[in-house]
Order: structure tokens, then sequence, then C-alpha cells
């Protein structure tokens, strides 16, 4: 599954390039119409929001999952 997360999040990563690339040109070429190319890489921007917060959160889960912490050298133990 983690796999395929990331996969996923590359290629949106490169769908939201060319949208924005796409929007860039749009606007260079002075089109009065442009609504609709402002808005399209909104929707890769929020698929890649998703799918960037659970990469970010998936090794806080594994920790919190095991239940046990790492071991981090120079840390004193309280107790």
């Amino acid at each position: 599954m983690n796999a395929w997360i990331r996969q996923i999040h590359r290629w949106l990563s490169i769908a939201f390039t060319l949208t924005v690339i796409a929007n860039f040109v749009a606007l260079g070429m002075g089109q009065k119409e442009t609504t609709w190319v402002t808005y399209t890489p909104l929707l890769p921007l929020a698929l890649l929001l998703f799918t960037g917060l659970y990469m970010f959160v998936l090794p806080y889960v594994a920790k919190w999952r095991n239940g046990r912490r790492t071991f981090t050298p120079g840390a004193v133990d309280s107790q």
C-alpha cells in the first residue's frame, strides 16, 4: 500500500507541475477566458496534500504501533 501511495504522489506531482506550466502559458498568451486553466492545478494539489500527509504521518503511526521508543544517543532517560 505504501509503495502505491508513493507512486501516486510522484505522478500527481508531475500532473501538478504540468498544470502550473499550462497556467503560466495561458496567462502569458493573454487569453481572456483562462478561469478554468487557473483552477486546474487545485485538484492535483489537493490530492498531493492528502498523499503527502499520509506519508508524513506514516513513521509516527509505525512508532506508535510498535509501542517502543528508538534509541537516541546522548538522551537521558528520566526513570
